[in-house]
């Protein structure tokens, strides 16, 4: 019960790495909002873990603000986020990914950031208290051909990361990220550009310790860096990549 008494949103929750930080966190005793575009997924998981489940665009500042209030009027007070919620576009050269392509990455990847975190540190820092995860990728420490604006959204996190870090520490609240390597999640089609095995091996061979990620591997690494454990750990991009940036 190492979350035992603690509030916390997880958005995206309603899927992937997500949902397995959600059923985590849950099981570890925090009251949990499962917030996620799709609402039906939301409805789901949360239902499954005795949670609370919330439609929101994180892309959307009145949306993610609808979402914090909700929260707030639920438990009184939001202890940890997770910045979970994440989009890519289809590998393609870089000059040929569609404006609207880019513009929806970096919405979803990164304004969505500092949308809740404009709707969730003050009351934060008010209580002096306060976890926030964001879900980077490694990505964002070793980048992909093809994958470049998604790459840059995701090393966008991890300095984002680091920044709020710095700025926040004072005040009692901490920020880390986690680095995954690609997982057997709704996402993963989008990066391999076609799904077959031919793909998933060649994808394979660049992780030393030849597997994918697991929801169950980023919620370990979320349970610790969201825990009073780890209260002395602030500004952190931890990969959890099998060795894939070494």
């Amino acid at each position: 019960m190492r979350l035992e008494g603690k509030c916390a949103i997880v958005t995206g929750g309603g899927s992937g790495f997500g949902a397995g930080i959600a059923e985590r966190f849950a099981a570890e005793g925090a009251q949990v909002m499962v917030a996620d575009i799709n609402a039906e997924a939301a409805d789901r998981v949360a239902n499954q873990i005795g949670g609370i489940a919330h439609g929101v665009n994180v892309a959307d500042g009145n949306s993610v603000q609808a979402m914090a209030d909700a929260a707030v009027e639920a438990w009184g007070r939001v202890d940890i986020l997770v910045n979970n919620a994440g989009v890519t576009h289809v590998p393609a050269p870089m000059d040929e990914i569609p404006e609207e392509e880019f513009d929806r990455v970096f919405a979803v990847n990164c304004k969505s950031v500092y949308l809740t975190a404009r709707a969730l540190v003050p009351g934060m820092k008010a209580r002096g208290a306060g976890a926030i995860l964001n879900v980077a990728s490694t990505a964002g420490v070793s980048p992909r051909p093809r994958l470049s604006w998604y790459n840059s959204s995701k090393g966008w996190m991890n300095t984002a990361t680091r920044a709020m870090a710095i700025e926040l520490a004072p005040e009692g609240v901490r920020v880390n990220a986690i680095n995954p390597v690609a997982g057997d999640t709704p996402l993963l089609p989008s990066f391999l550009g076609e799904d077959t095995p031919e793909m998933r091996a060649k994808f394979l061979s660049t992780i030393p310790m030849g597997r994918f990620s697991t929801a169950q591997d980023m919620a370990n690494a979320a349970l610790y860096l969201c825990s009073d454990e780890a209260s002395m750990v602030t500004g952190v991009c931890m990969q959890v990549d099998g060795g894939r940036c070494i």
